[in-house]
């Protein structure tokens, strides 16, 4: 990528006379990026640490060979939250980096029969649902309508921290209740408008993104798909991976110093209070440090059990975290034009497919799985004549029922075995160019605990005030990005986390906030936008 050497900022900092307040950022993935580009338009000094040798942490890049694979997320929804960040630091998302938003969105190949090519076209949509369940096609108008309601009820919920339980009361959320429904599950929720199981699986399979079961994943969440019919399914050219770059790439220019490839070894506390970091190289001292590492990783690793108060190793130990993925990232000869850009296929038994996964934690023979060929729509990652395919399996955590060392050899072997379900069959003799990555590697090569890819799980016990706060609650000066605190996984609210903890800690540094919006509101303030 290119040098990350700072250089003058095209956007004038809110800067006064006083000692810029320094701030150090652990972890350059999406939620660390982005919380660096909006400290750093404060008026702050910020320095992003970060262990791997490049920025994105679980929205890098992997490349070899010519070929280039996102790591983890590859689907890039509800662009709005990005686009805010970098309007408000002066910037245009989609000059520094284009994107192509997908049509269809995705194909869904179903172990039980069927399939459907999910379109934004509604009326397109409408005829592919007819195909399946004549009966339930109508009702995807009332679905999006609902959920349409839903987002923009809540989304001031989704904006701002949830600091304790009094924050329960505000009436923002409160008036919610009525839509939310918290007693559903997202698949309960989806039978109110679909009867047909397949059907009601193409609007609950997204509850994936957070690492869940939609049997057990809250109803707030079927607010997921619709974000994808509304606002689109986009591929960023290069990846997601290119948007942190193009972040990181921001951010240097406007001051912000990276150091890549050296772990942070130890937090530094005076007392309660944090006052830097170490690595390697030395002592890191700073005004707060900003954590988008791994969260539970990072407590168990870099501030003392002793300093914890409500999220000691003994209770992390008891919390309930996300699934895992197995991985295989393939650089292959030739293409296949005739697949699509994302492909997801799902078990013939679907339900004791998450209960594997989730419960019994076990690997399933016909397990369900996604492929992206991106090359269909973005040839750069290929050398010509050649081809990409990511290919991912949810599975359980680390978890003593499976031995990743023994079980992963022919655990790849039927995965490749199952691509001929979507028209991929002699996938294997075309590999030029193979990575593997199991739960095991989750851990102890990208520092994710328990391999637990999507963080800890969403559930109903997990979210909101009960989730590890923006600014943590344990210890003085720490501040919480990314998917292990509010308003929790997936791109979008990890973005957005960024704008709610940068939020608070200028609120704490006593600076103003204005120029960031206040939750739910639709447009940015004038001021904002004019610096």
């Amino acid at each position: 990528m290119p040098s990350l050497a700072p250089v003058d900022s095209p956007v004038q900092p809110l800067t006064g006379t006083r000692r810029p307040r320094k701030v150090i950022v652990v972890g350059a993935g999406p939620g660390g990026l982005a919380a660096s580009l909006l400290l750093a338009h404060a008026g702050l000094d910020v320095h992003v640490v970060e262990r791997l040798p490049r920025v994105g942490g679980r929205c890098s890049a992997v490349e070899a060979d010519g070929f280039r694979f996102d790591l983890g997320p590859t689907f890039f929804l509800y662009p709005l939250v990005l686009e805010r960040i970098f309007k408000l630091v002066g910037r245009d998302l989609h000059r520094e980096v284009p994107m192509t938003r997908l049509d269809p969105q995705y194909r869904l190949e179903f172990g039980s029969g069927g399939r459907l090519d999910c379109t934004p076209d509604v009326a397109r949509m409408k005829a592919e649902i007819a195909k399946l369940a004549p009966a339930d096609a109508p009702n995807l108008d009332r679905y999006l309508a609902d959920n349409r309601a839903k987002l923009d009820g809540f989304r001031p919920v989704l904006e701002r921290p949830f600091l304790g339980w009094k924050d329960l009361l505000s009436w923002d959320l409160l008036k919610m209740a009525p839509l939310l429904r918290p007693w559903n599950s997202v698949e309960r929720e989806l039978s109110r408008y679909f009867a047909d199981p397949r059907v009601r699986l193409a609007f609950t399979f997204q509850s994936k993104y957070l690492g869940m079961s939609p049997f057990n994943c809250p109803s707030l969440f079927s607010i997921l798909s619709f974000l994808e019919y509304e606002y689109g399914v986009w591929h960023p050219t290069g990846g997601c991976a290119a948007v942190s770059e193009a972040m990181a790439r921001v951010a240097a220019d406007m001051g912000v110093r990276f150091s890549l490839g050296e772990p942070v070894e130890e937090m530094l506390f005076d007392g309660r209070r944090a006052v830097g970091v170490r690595t390697a190289a030395g002592e890191l001292r700073a005004d707060a440090v900003v954590v988008n590492a791994d969260f539970a990783d990072a407590m168990t690793k870099l501030i003392p059990d002793r300093l914890r108060r409500r999220w000691t190793d003994a209770r992390l130990e008891k919390k309930q975290f996300s699934c895992s993925t197995f991985m295989l990232y393939l650089g292959l000869d030739g293409t296949q034009d005739d697949v699509p850009h994302h492909t997801i296929y799902t078990s013939h038994d679907y339900m004791a497919n998450l209960a594997d996964i989730t419960e019994r934690h076990v690997l399933t023979d016909d397990t369900s799985f996604y492929v992206q060929n991106a090359c269909v729509t973005d040839p750069t990652l290929a050398p010509a004549g050649k081809s990409t395919l990511y290919v991912l399996a949810p599975v359980t955590h680390r978890h003593p029922n499976v031995d990743w060392k023994r079980e992963a050899p022919a655990f790849r072997a039927r995965l490749l075995r199952q691509l001929g379900k979507i028209g991929l069959p002699d996938v294997e003799r075309r590999i030029r160019f193979e990575r593997v990555v199991t739960p095991d590697d989750w851990e102890a090569k990208y520092a994710v605990h328990r391999g637990a890819t999507f963080n800890l799980a969403h559930t109903f016990r997990q979210m909101l005030h009960l989730r590890p706060r923006n600014r943590f609650e344990d210890v003085d000066g720490v501040y919480l990005v990314g998917g292990g605190t509010h308003p929790g996984s997936g791109l979008p609210v990890i973005y957005e986390s960024a704008r709610i903890t940068s939020r608070l800690l200028l609120e704490d540094f006593g600076r103003d906030v204005a120029w960031l919006g206040r939750p739910g509101a639709k447009d940015l303030p004038v001021a904002a936008c004019a610096r």
